[in-house]
């Protein structure tokens, strides 16, 4: 198995998330506008990369040497936050990686952060977030507002996972 680790951002990084932009697929499943220009996307990433506030972390997901991701935890505060994870190739969806770098990330968070809960919010439709954050850990605990996804509003499932129930 591949060498998989998280990581801070550094620069160079936004020309691999520029690229991962110009993937329909990827920027349908996560949110991102399709058909941004590779300048825009560089200019959103280097200001990530700057850093956006306190209350958000997101580190690269490297694998061997190579940035194939992100996971994110916003809103934070001194006891939460919103657990987030992106693989920037669909053809490394499906195995094993966002499992491995969500229980990384999962492992930060509880472990150095000191947080006491995590949430995550996912698309109703989307079926391989919902099975990462079984196979995470987290519990099913609501609904949150509809948003869009794909195009389409579309209902959302919150999910949350404590620091006594997580198993690295």
């Amino acid at each position: 198995m591949a060498d998989l680790s998280l990581r801070p951002l550094r620069p160079g990084d936004e020309g691999t998330a520029a690229r991962w932009g110009q993937d329909r697929e990827f920027c349908l499943a996560n949110g991102w506008t399709p058909g941004l220009s590779e300048r825009v996307l560089r200019r959103h990433w280097l200001t990530v990369m700057a850093g956006v506030g306190p209350d958000f972390l997101r580190l690269g997901i490297e694998e061997d040497g190579r940035l194939i991701g992100y996971t994110d935890l916003a809103d934070l505060t001194r006891t939460s936050g919103e657990f987030g994870i992106a693989l920037g190739d669909p053809a490394a969806w499906g195995q094993g990686r966002g499992t491995r770098a969500g229980r990384l990330m999962l492992t930060h968070a509880f472990g150095p952060l000191g947080l006491l809960e995590v949430r995550a919010e996912v698309h109703a439709p989307n079926a391989r977030s919902h099975a990462l954050m079984r196979r995470l850990g987290f519990v099913r605990g609501g609904e949150g507002e509809p948003d869009l996804y794909r195009g389409e509003r579309v209902p959302v499932q919150r999910y949350h996972l404590t620091r006594d129930a997580f198993t690295p």
